[in-house]
């Protein structure tokens, strides 16, 4: 039986870790041809190795979302290779907490690059394989820290622009057959969340106890959780649904 992905082209930028990769490897699953591009070339390398074990071929790059032509390069390579690019899952994305007094420039400017010119930059050079075709689905990785979290006001701030962004482009883009949609995450235990409970100096299990109890379903997510999300935004049947964004939070957001 054909996955419901079976021929379709998905690209996923920061997707050798965590979320990313576990969204890649779904699409692989269901039959899509995956590529992934990531500032890491060690972590690309186990990551097409794992790969290549389970049987799947995919396309991977250093690329450091930030630069134009380095993304533009590699979105006509995936081209070229498997004659379109059909899904873009904007992925990439950094962490520079710290509270606003002692938040320095480059803090705030790192995350507001990788995060929205990342994703600005992605979804430019994506939309016009996808106008041609008349067809592309684009999901933009937010997060619930959109809505404010303390000693995030770069991540919330980015994180809130890229819902921004989603619903304009889904508002531009909608006439050509792609839909534009965000996935927002709460806790999800990553090797990213696991580095933040490291810095406050907590084990990660008494970080992800104190979080489980403002979440209703009573567990933190996990990545799998976040790609099953992303894989309904990116299904064909999906049509309709455009310019959404979807809390994967274990409760309700305001």
């Amino acid at each position: 039986m054909a996955g419901r992905f079976e021929g379709k082209v998905a690209f996923v930028t920061g997707g050798c870790r965590g979320i990313g990769k576990e969204i890649a490897l779904q699409f692989a699953e269901e039959g899509a041809n995956v590529a992934i591009v990531d500032v890491n070339e060690e972590a690309l390398m186990e990551t097409e190795r794992e790969y290549k074990e389970q049987g799947y071929e995919i396309y991977t790059k250093v690329v450091n979302v930030v630069e134009p032509e380095e993304v533009e390069a590699a979105m006509k390579e995936v081209v070229d290779t498997y004659g379109a690019v059909d899904i873009l899952v904007n992925n990439a994305g950094v962490l520079r907490d710290n509270m606003l007094y002692k938040m320095t420039d480059s803090d705030w400017t790192t995350v507001m690059d990788v995060h929205l010119r990342g994703s600005f930059n992605a979804a430019r050079a994506a939309q016009k394989y996808m106008v041609n075709n008349k067809y592309g689905r684009i999901i933009n990785i937010s997060s619930i820290s959109a809505l404010g979290n303390r000693g995030q006001a770069n991540y919330s701030t980015a994180k809130a622009g890229l819902i921004g962004f989603t619903k304009t482009l889904a508002i531009e883009l909608g006439k050509y057959g792609i839909t534009v949609n965000a996935v927002a995450p709460g806790f999800i235990e990553t090797e990213m969340t696991r580095k933040t409970a490291e810095r406050m100096g907590v084990p990660f299990e008494e970080f992800a106890k104190a979080g489980v109890e403002s979440i209703p379903v009573g567990r933190v997510g996990q990545p799998e959780d976040i790609a099953n999300a992303v894989a309904f935004f990116a299904d064909e049947k999906a049509s309709f649904v455009n310019g959404q964004v979807l809390y994967v939070a274990g409760g309700p957001k305001d």
